[in-house]
C-alpha cells in the first residue's frame, strides 16, 4: 500500500512537471537555431565561419563587425526573436511558469547547442527577446542600463561589462516586481519564476564571455 502511494505520487508529480520540461526541450531547440552560421553563409556565400574571424562569436556583434551592417542588425533581429518565441510558446505550454521557462532555455541552446558541440554565441539577444515577453513592464529601464554602461569611455571590456549591470539591474528588478506585486504590462504576473529566471540566464551569459576564446588566429596576432 506505501508503494503504491509513492508510485502515484511519483506519477503525479510527473504529470505536473511535463509541461514545464516540454517547455524546456522548445525554448531550447529554438535557442539553438543557428541564425549567424546560416546568414554568414548567405552574405558571404560560404566564405566566412563567424567561429574563425573577429571575435570568433557567432553572434550579431561579430557579424556586424565582420559582415556589415545589415548582416548584423538581422542576425541580432534574429537572436531576439528565438528568445521572445521560445517565451511565447512556453507560455502556451506551461503556463507563466513555462514562458520563463521557455526563455531562459533559449538562452542556453543559443550559448550551447548541441548541434556544433555547445558552441554557441553570449546569448544576449536571446536573453533581451526573453525579457520583452516575460518582463515587458521592465524592458525599457533594462535598455536604458545597458547603453549607459556601454557608452562609458572610462570603462574597459564595455560590452560584458554592460551586460553585467543590465543583468544585475534585470534580476534586481524581478525580486522589486514580484514582492511588490508591481504590474507586467503583457508580460505573466510577476512571481518568484521571474528573478530565478533572470539568474539562470544571466549566470549562462556571464560564463559565456568568461570563458570566450577568441580564434586561433587573432589570438596569435
Amino acid at each position: 500500500m506505501v508503494r503504491f502511494s509513492f508510485l502515484q505520487a511519483v506519477y503525479g508529480a510527473s504529470l505536473r512537471f511535463q509541461p514545464f520540461l516540454a517547455a524546456a526541450l522548445g525554448g531550447y531547440l529554438v535557442g539553438t537555431f543557428p541564425t549567424a552560421d546560416v546568414v554568414a553563409k548567405r552574405v558571404s556565400k560560404g566564405t566566412v565561419d563567424l567561429r574563425l574571424v573577429g571575435s570568433g562569436n557567432p553572434g550579431g556583434a561579430n557579424a556586424l563587425k565582420m559582415l556589415g551592417r545589415r548582416a548584423g542588425y538581422n542576425v541580432m533581429a534574429a537572436d531576439i526573436a528565438k528568445g521572445a518565441l521560445a517565451s511565447v510558446v512556453g507560455g502556451l505550454i506551461g503556463g507563466p511558469t513555462g514562458t520563463h521557462v521557455g526563455g531562459t532555455s533559449s538562452v542556453i541552446g543559443h550559448c550551447f547547442p548541441i548541434w556544433t558541440k555547445f558552441q554557441g554565441g553570449k546569448g544576449v539577444a536571446a536573453s533581451i527577446g526573453q525579457c520583452l515577453v516575460t518582463f515587458p513592464a521592465y524592458f525599457p529601464v533594462d535598455l536604458v542600463v545597458a547603453a549607459a554602461t556601454a557608452s562609458n569611455p572610462l570603462l574597459k571590456q564595455r560590452a560584458f561589462t554592460a551586460t553585467l549591470c543590465s543583468s544585475s539591474a534585470w534580476i534586481i528588478g524581478g525580486v522589486v516586481w514580484w514582492r511588490k506585486g508591481l504590474g507586467n504590462l503583457w508580460g505573466p504576473k510577476p512571481g518568484p519564476a521571474l528573478p530565478i529566471a533572470a539568474i539562470v540566464s544571466s549566470a549562462v551569459i556571464a560564463y559565456r564571455f568568461l570563458t570566450a576564446q577568441p580564434p586561433p588566429q587573432t589570438a596569435s596576432q
